[in-house]
């Protein structure tokens, strides 16, 4: 496995004064027993890894069209593998690569107990979102677990000119992103997440109607006596036809989307494919 550059802090994370509706109040309300997370650092990462795992279906909408490509994958934001390893599975070469070194340590630990034929299919590489060059290009891009809405207008526009240089001709870029005001949803939902493990997660999703921007919180459903991690950041609201536009200036076009279920009352998560807009024309006849 091979690590190259380094990337900076979560600057999405909440404090808990600053953590919305009844997910705040309850945060509040345990004062300094409550540590609060972004996605970047050892607890937080931890956190999120396991949310990731409780959630199959983007995984397995991911597999299937990656089964169509031949080739190698970057997996960007691969967190603890909950792609990277499904993907790995599927034989093909993954340079996974994160902005944190924590969650990359996820991964490294489910690594050691793969085959070493696994083992060796996997790179890895601390990279900004936004700002990445690693020398070569890819069959498959994919950027799961909504991780898009991380980034503001101009930090999106920077990764897609960096997919847009990485992606190798004929090939897909897949991202995923939550399509808010497409369901009618209160202001907060509040949802369980069970992991494959069994820890289970209360996660609140705070979105105003007309916002730019929604609050994820996420913490262990058993309160205990001790200290409470508490997992909170703020994201971008990214819906699927602002993507398309965003998309489209640089240089890639969205040719599937597929909205993908999800448990309880909770936005919708999109999954979005797009390739090179040059591309577009031999293997997507019908949008020539």
């Amino acid at each position: 496995m091979a690590a190259l550059t380094t990337a900076g802090p979560d600057h999405n994370q909440l404090t808990a004064c600053e953590i919305p509706g009844a997910a705040g109040a309850m945060v509040r309300e345990l004062g300094p027993r409550a540590t609060v997370h972004g996605f970047d650092d050892e607890a937080g990462a931890r956190i999120h890894g396991d949310l990731l795992d409780g959630d199959l279906a983007e995984v397995r909408e991911v597999l299937r069209a990656v089964l169509d490509v031949p080739g190698c994958v970057l997996d960007l934001a691969a967190g603890s593998g909950h792609l990277t390893m499904p993907l790995l599975a599927l034989r093909r070469e993954v340079t996974a690569a994160d902005s944190s070194p924590h969650r990359l340590a996820g991964l490294r630990r489910r690594l050691r107990d793969a085959p070493a034929a696994m083992r060796a299919r996997c790179a890895t590489a601390y990279v900004d979102l936004d700002g990445f060059a690693l020398g070569t290009r890819f069959a498959v891009i994919v950027l799961g677990a909504s991780m898009v809405a991380g980034l503001d207008v101009e930090g999106r526009a920077r990764l897609f000119g960096c997919v847009r240089e990485h992606l190798a001709p004929g090939g897909r870029f897949l991202l995923s992103t939550v399509d808010h005001g497409e369901l009618a949803l209160p202001t907060e939902t509040e949802s369980a997440v069970r992991t494959p493990g069994g820890k289970v997660y209360r996660v609140h999703e705070y979105w105003e109607p007309g916002a730019s921007s929604w609050f994820l919180t996420a913490y262990p459903a058993r309160l205990s006596t001790g200290i409470m991690p508490v997992c909170a950041v703020r994201r971008h609201v990214v819906d699927v036809t602002q993507l398309q536009a965003e998309l489209g200036q640089a240089g890639l076009t969205v040719v599937s989307t597929t909205a993908l279920p999800v448990a309880g009352a909770r936005h919708r998560p999109v999954l979005v494919e797009a390739v090179r807009s040059e591309d577009r024309g031999p293997a997507y006849p019908f949008l020539a």
